[in-house]
């Protein structure tokens, strides 16, 4: 799996000149699409030191109900705060804390990611505060188990799933293994393990459950997803439960120092967690048409393995 490594000189000449940095950040975009990581030993989107000590010092419970922190742009919304331990002054912090990391990731991708031209979503950002070695979570949620990205309550109806990630921890690596993108493994899985759903009308998802299980099925609407979001979601289980899968397929760790960024796919990388703490993120659904290279979206490899479309 490539790992690119830009430098924030690179980076700098490539924002300040025009034709030579466009060019160039078109080769990086490539390198995205196609399932590279591009990396940043020192991050792009430096934290004011007063929000750096505030989040450095945060003790999250470690409880099954949350694996992190998430702030919702959209509605201005903090979810996922240990609230049982933690005082109102100290989640009106991290609320702005995490506003704030959330625009300057989305400034700074808005300048750098120029080709896209901002045809995407903001969606979550996050913040991970909890240590990922050892983490007791049922299966389906392990952040330790090789997996593509998809979201059980919010389809992308095709949108590809960009993540901006951060290590903030001082003194530690953030420690992933990443195995083969999308389009060398799905075969793997479909169409035999997993048939391509047909595109014969939305398939109902997770946002009726989810409304049933918090009492809100007359007021929540539901959600519903498409045959591709419903592949992605059943794709992303079956990875996790492989374990055949899990033990034999090619794969390459990655150690992402303290203070570096990386951006990647997910729904296109394979990746897994297995050691860090003090991690933020932010996630970006981007426009699959506005891609440099469409055919690298896994909308596209799966709508030319099924002859048909998908959303």
């Amino acid at each position: 799996m490539p790992v690119h490594t830009i430098s924030l000189a690179e980076l700098g000449e490539a924002l300040k000149t025009a034709s030579e940095g466009s060019e160039r950040i078109h080769e990086w975009c490539k390198e995205l699409e196609r399932g590279g990581i591009l990396y940043f030993p020192e991050t792009p989107v430096p934290i004011p030191h007063q929000d750096l000590g505030f989040l450095l010092s945060v003790q999250q419970s470690g409880s099954r109900m949350h694996k992190n922190i998430a702030y919702k742009p959209d509605r201005d919304l903090l979810s996922g705060a240990d609230r049982g331990s933690a005082g109102t002054a100290e989640l009106k912090q991290m609320h702005g804390t995490m506003r704030r990391y959330s625009a300057a990731v989305d400034a700074f991708l808005g300048r750098f990611l120029e080709p896209y031209a901002r045809r995407w979503q903001l969606d979550y950002a996050s913040f991970r505060p909890i240590e990922e070695e050892g983490r007791n979570l049922p299966l389906r949620r392990r952040n330790d188990l090789l997996h593509t990205d998809a979201f059980p309550t919010r389809p992308t109806r095709g949108r590809r799933i960009l993540r901006f990630f951060h290590n903030i921890h001082p003194t530690r690596t953030r420690d992933w293994v990443v195995g083969e993108p999308f389009g060398r493994v799905v075969g793997r899985f479909a169409p035999n393990k997993l048939p391509i759903p047909r595109p014969d009308g939305v398939v109902k998802g997770a946002g009726k459950l989810a409304a049933r299980a918090i009492g809100l099925g007359m007021l929540m609407p539901q959600l519903k997803r498409t045959p591709y979001d419903e592949f992605m979601m059943q794709m992303h289980n079956a990875m996790k439960e492989d374990s055949e899968f899990q033990l034999g397929c090619a794969r390459e760790k990655v150690q992402f120092a303290p203070g570096s960024s990386w951006m990647v796919y997910t729904e296109t990388v394979p990746h897994a967690v297995l050691a860090g703490k003090f991690a933020l993120e932010q996630t970006f659904l981007v426009d699959a048409k506005a891609m440099v290279l469409p055919e690298s979206a896994p909308l596209k490899i799966l709508e030319a393995m099924a002859g048909t479309r998908l959303v």
